[in-house]
């Protein structure tokens, strides 16, 4: 039995990370694909909802904020070195983690073919938003569909069988991914989502303390790495529960 936390996995040959919403994956885990991607790993981004609910502008134009949030999402991608990004633009604010879902999921993992899949954490306590229970439960379920043969059997892709899961925004962490050197790319990655800049990232983009407010958001990412990284006795890491035997 270990008597801590694990650090560090292997550079993956090919990782899938999964997030409910564009950015999501960036807060939950963006360092670290940064690192693995510089390191030489093929990370695949797999986005489920289309984004249409992410503003608090009751006028805006559900179709364009779509769009824009697509063209955000591939940016903060190339940022961090993605190999591709993949959208399933199912409804924002309605995922569901049910068998049509699952299916998709399944079939990207299939397709992809990761070492280690990241994702939501869905059994984390007191979670309030319902897309990221979802989407966790998405994950996990479609690991499993994914490696038997007999789940979804119509499928163009043979099952596949994923070596780790990590699971961020952890409620019971036990795993850290040093992060020291990529944190700034995570920032960088975080702020080509423009839209999401005044509703969750305290920047206003037309206000006149906007280069102040961005500088105090890179500094509260910074501060939460170098926390998580503490807890472990590290320096800035990201925080994960990691599953094995899958």
């Amino acid at each position: 039995m270990s008597d801590g936390p694990s650090v560090d996995l292997d550079v993956p040959a090919s990782v899938l990370a999964v997030g409910a919403h564009s950015d999501d994956v960036e807060f939950g885990c963006g360092a670290t694909l940064a690192k693995w991607a510089a390191a030489g790993a093929a990370v695949h981004l797999l986005v489920l909802t289309d984004g249409s609910k992410g503003t608090w502008d009751p006028d805006a134009g559900i179709e364009e904020l779509t769009a824009v949030r697509h063209r955000e999402q591939d940016r903060a991608a190339g940022v961090l070195g993605l190999a591709a990004v993949t959208f399933l633009d199912l409804v924002d604010g309605e995922l569901e983690s049910g068998l049509p879902e699952r299916g998709r999921v399944c079939e990207t993992i299939r397709a992809t073919r990761p070492d280690v899949v990241v994702g939501h954490d869905p059994w984390a306590r007191y979670r309030l938003h319902p897309d990221h229970r979802h989407a966790g439960l998405l994950v996990t379920d479609g690991i499993v569909a994914a490696r038997d043969p007999h789940f979804f059997p119509d499928q163009p892709f043979p099952p596949h069988r994923p070596g780790r899961l990590l699971l961020f925004e952890a409620d019971a962490p036990d795993h850290y991914e040093r992060v020291e050197g990529f944190v700034a790319t995570k920032v960088e990655a975080l702020l080509c989502h423009r839209s999401q800049w005044r509703n969750t990232m305290g920047v206003d983009p037309t206000g006149p303390d906007v280069d102040a407010q961005r500088d105090a958001f890179a500094r509260r990412v910074h501060e939460e790495a170098v926390a998580a990284g503490a807890a472990a006795g590290l320096r800035p890491a990201e925080a994960f529960k990691l599953m094995r035997h899958l």
